[in-house]
């Protein structure tokens, strides 16, 4: 009985609570319907990206391929390593496969910027530096990685990328980098929460104001509106901006063109102890500022930034977009997509060189589902925690991957993360049905172990070594690089066995079973059910030329038999 009243008394207190916050909230000038809402479905991007075009860098127009240095050696990388590791991808003949960038993961710079606040290479590690590094194994014929996180520190804790992304673009752009895999480590989440905004003051820096918009000069959507302070000198303000809730707009005249300072005043509220962030959006480009809580006693606060304007009408809009997981993920990524682009034209127009274009790697975890919205902010998304080289992560992996087909195309990846083929205690049958499976899936294709061991000590290549034929399998990474850019389907299970399929450019079809099971198994397959899928564009015929990529045996057939190993795959190439 006492414990029934206790509840209900705690319950009484929370709803008195609630109520208080919410008629606060809305008293502040902020939309609490709004706020309550980010809570329903927080992997959801609420955002509207119809009208964004997708980052389309002109590079991953079919998946990447090259090596990384995170899953065998971690943190235990040097300028020594990553050079003979280049060195180990020619001499091995990878990169005449089509093995090209060398990624260098965490742990490549020093704990602290150089005296122009830019990263770095570890100071011991890396002597020459990181641009002599990427010099080097471009002489070679390859191309360089780097990394970094959206976050105020990298995995392992090192310098990142959070409020420092345009300096950090153009250091990656001078250096010559050409893959950029941005984690998603110590992730610092934007609020949703909006400013409340008296008014806005322009003018030419050195120059007194010149132009005041006022609550009552814009025009709104959604929910924004104007809303009645007491506290601000004019009573009114611009609220309602807050969680993706609407915008204000407004549409200035000015005489002159070119740079203008952009003063927010903001109403400081007494019970604000968060940030609170605002996009100005300023002739379509978009600039980000953070309002951080505030202790003052005058209600007006005031934020800066500098913005080009042009003579006559401008457009100025006020919003936060941010109500989700998902919003905040999305606009964190999209905000480096952006600089990254910036950076590689600056540089070419700089050296007069062309544009090295950047592939850039949306380290999300699959968190927010970036598959849903990666095109619009990089070239490839993992769709996934980090792979292990155990088998139940490499299949748990899959299991997840295979399902999201329909987001990929030329240029844009899911990203069920690095290769462990060669990695832990793998057995060859999974090696390959560890390759056949990223290759079906359209993945990009980043070796994750010691490829040195790939070459005898007089720098040729070792004949018939297991995991190098695995993984220079001309056949399969045909597959994975045709220009179709269609991933694999899932288009049947039978006992155990997935049946996978892709329609391919020439109009050949990609067909894989792989067993699933820990135990041997083996079924026959009528091609022609592969008519019924709309997907793979598959035409019935009485018989068809097939090729087995891994046993390079050809014959004519309508219906195939197979048995597989455990964890065994067949793969296929159907021509007509």
């Amino acid at each position: 009985m006492w414990f029934l009243i206790l509840l209900l008394i705690l319950a009484v207190i929370g709803l008195i609570y609630f109520i208080s916050w919410f008629v606060k909230y809305r008293k502040s000038g902020k939309c609490p319907l709004c706020a309550l809402e980010k809570m329903g479905a927080p992997t959801k991007l609420t955002i509207n990206t119809d009208e964004v075009e997708d980052y389309d860098s002109g590079a991953a127009l079919t998946p990447p391929m090259g090596w990384s240095s995170w899953n065998t050696f971690k943190q235990n990388i040097s300028e020594e390593l990553i050079l003979s590791t280049a060195a180990a991808m020619r001499l091995s003949g990878l990169t005449d496969a089509g093995y090209q960038y060398i990624n260098i993961d965490d742990c490549w710079h020093s704990s602290f910027r150089d005296e122009s606040g830019r990263l770095q290479g570890d100071l011991g590690k890396f002597p020459s530096g990181i641009s002599s590094v990427i010099e080097k194994i471009n002489h070679m014929g390859m191309k360089v990685g780097l990394y970094s996180s959206n976050g105020t520190l990298t995995c392992e804790d090192l310098p990142a990328s959070l409020g420092n992304e345009a300096v950090d673009a153009q250091t990656i752009a001078e250096w010559g980098c050409e893959f950029f895999k941005y984690d998603f480590c110590h992730n610092k989440k934007i609020s949703g929460d909006a400013p409340v905004i008296e008014g806005i003051e322009l003018n030419r820096p050195g120059k007194a104001v010149e132009y005041t918009l006022r609550p009552e000069d814009a025009s709104f959507t959604g929910r924004a509106q104007i809303v009645n302070i007491k506290r601000l000198p004019s009573g009114k303000a611009i609220g309602l901006l807050n969680h993706n809730a609407g915008t204000a707009t407004f549409r200035p005249v000015v005489e002159l063109s070119g740079k203008y300072v952009l003063t927010l005043l903001i109403y400081k509220s007494l019970n604000l102890h968060h940030e609170q962030y605002l996009q100005i959006i300023v002739n379509g480009e978009i600039h980000e500022v953070f309002a951080q809580k505030t202790k003052g006693f005058n209600p007006t606060g005031r934020l800066q930034l500098i913005v080009d304007l042009q003579a006559g009408e401008n457009e100025i809009v006020l919003q936060n977009p941010v109500r989700t997981l998902a919003d905040s993920s999305y606009t964190q990524y999209s905000r480096m997509a952006r600089e990254i682009k910036k950076a590689t034209k600056a540089v070419s127009e700089k050296t007069g060189n062309p544009e090295k274009p950047i592939i850039f790697s949306i380290c999300e975890w699959g968190t927010s589902l970036p598959y849903k919205w990666g095109a619009k902010a990089g070239n490839m998304w993992r769709t996934t925690h980090d792979i292990m080289p155990f088998w139940k992560s490499i299949y748990l992996i899959y299991k997840h991957n295979i399902k999201l087909y329909k987001y990929s195309k030329p240029g844009a990846w899911n990203d069920p993360d690095m290769l462990e083929v060669g990695n832990g205690k793998l057995t060859e049958d999974e090696n390959r049905a560890h390759f056949s499976l990223w290759c079906m899936m359209a993945a990009p294709l980043v070796l994750g172990n010691d490829i040195r061991n790939f070459v005898n000590e007089d720098g040729t290549a070792i004949e018939n070594h297991p995991v190098l034929n695995i993984v220079t399998n001309r056949d399969l990474i045909a597959i994975d690089q045709d220009p179709l850019g269609k991933a694999a389907k899932r288009v049947k299970n039978v006992s155990g066995i997935d049946i996978l399929a892709r329609p391919l450019a020439n109009g050949d079809t990609a067909l894989c079973f792989f067993n699933t099971s820990s135990k041997a198994k083996g079924l026959s397959f009528d091609l022609n059910e592969l008519a019924e899928d709309d997907y793979l564009g598959f035409r019935a015929q009485s018989s068809y030329s097939v090729h087995e990529l891994w046993s390079n045996e050809r014959f004519s057939a309508s219906i195939l038999s197979a048995s597989m190993p455990k964890h065994g795959v067949k793969v296929y190439r159907i021509s007509k």
